[in-house]
């Protein structure tokens, strides 16, 4: 058995599938805690959804891909993408909070593309200053 997971194809598949089964249940995450529906939004041609779910999902990935550089085991892996996660959340409510003249959600929905580029741009760029943190701790 151990043959089987020194494997370098059954070691990249492992952290492939598990990279991406986290991707799927944090978007669902992100559904939840905003206010309109990604995917039925995304089938009626709204742009800024697109766009802002595009960051999202750029930004999970890359907070995965500092995560499987740095450490060695499929649970830490998995706790650290967990973190990054959690710190990419929080910097999508802190971009809410500091907008007050009008609702990030609410321009999303009505196909305001301007904010939608800008939670892409946040997304992926804050991905990058988490990712760094996540590689500087191995």
């Amino acid at each position: 058995m151990e043959a089987f997971w020194s494997n370098n194809y059954v070691y990249i598949a492992a952290y492939c599938s598990v990279a991406l089964l986290c991707t799927v249940i944090f978007l669902a995450v992100f559904e939840l805690v905003t206010k309109y529906r990604n995917w039925d939004e995304i089938k009626k041609g709204n742009v800024a959804v697109a766009l802002a779910t595009g960051g999202k999902i750029f930004g999970i990935a890359n907070i995965f891909r500092h995560s499987i550089m740095e450490h060695d085991s499929l649970m830490d892996m998995i706790y650290w993408g967990i973190f990054g996660f959690v710190l990419l959340v929080a910097g999508y409510f802190i971009f809410e909070f500091l907008t007050p003249g009008f609702k990030i959600d609410e321009e999303i929905q009505r196909d305001n593309r301007a904010v939608g580029l800008i939670a892409l741009i946040i997304s992926v760029g804050l991905s990058y200053i988490i990712g760094a943190g996540i590689s500087s701790i191995s």
